[in-house]
């Protein structure tokens, strides 16, 4: 079976959000989907892990930020491979608050859709949360960023939280003209002849030659997290 084959099916890519009393939490997620028309109800799927999770139980409310191609891979980062137990997500973020008192995160967001908790699944290692919307606006006309477009174009990976993350096996076959590294925290991989354009690192970079105050791209780990791939 080829794993891969699930990167087929259409998804987008989103910022799901909740609370819990005083404290807010979001998270990527690309899990989202309408599910009825009348009333309007979507469903998000939310690993048991995640700080969101625990506060989605806790307040029974998300909501959806719909993201558009221009989110840049550190943005994603920020929400899709940090920790809020840890960090402010927040930080530099341009959100807004609704009038459930959930975080609507604006930066890149083409629209967003507020639910409330009516229903739940347990799938196993995740939560599918079914919420009935209350509220929903468009933001923008811009192109909705898909999950293929976040893997093919952005090269972008899926935390292990993610229902969709597929474990990468290691293969004696093939050769490459010069050595891809990878981050121990994202799995993010350096590919030099694709180089990092958005961080002026031209295709052809040998990751050796990376200035080491170069950073991950997703996560913002430092070099020194990166190992060699062996294929």
């Amino acid at each position: 079976m080829n794993p891969k084959a699930f990167y087929k099916i259409s998804y987008g890519m989103y910022v799901i959000c909740s609370k819990s009393g005083e404290k807010i939490n979001g998270q990527i997620a690309n899990t989202v989907f309408q599910v009825t028309s009348e009333p309007p109800k979507i469903a998000v799927c939310i690993n048991k892990q995640n700080l969101t999770h625990e506060f989605i139980e806790s307040s029974k409310m998300f909501s959806v930020s719909v993201l558009s191609v221009d989110a840049p891979m550190k943005f994603i980062g920020q929400f899709g491979f940090k920790s809020g137990r840890e960090i402010n997500k927040f930080e530099g973020i341009n959100i807004k608050t609704s009038s459930s008192g959930l975080p609507l995160v604006l930066d890149y967001t083409i629209g967003y859709l507020e639910a409330k908790v009516v229903d739940k699944l347990d799938v196993g290692t995740h939560t599918l949360f079914i919420g009935e919307v209350i509220d929903a606006e468009i933001l923008s006309d811009k192109e909705p960023m898909t999950y293929a477009f976040y893997h093919l174009v952005k090269n972008g990976k899926s935390p292990s939280t993610a229902p969709t993350f597929i474990r990468e096996e290691k293969t004696s076959k093939g050769e490459t003209k010069m050595k891809k590294f990878r981050c121990t925290v994202c799995g993010y991989i350096y590919e030099p002849e694709k180089g990092d354009p958005n961080s002026g690192i031209k295709p052809g970079t040998p990751f050796e030659k990376l200035p080491e105050d170069w950073v991950c791209p997703i996560c913002g780990a430092s070099k020194s997290a990166f190992e060699e791939v062996v294929e």
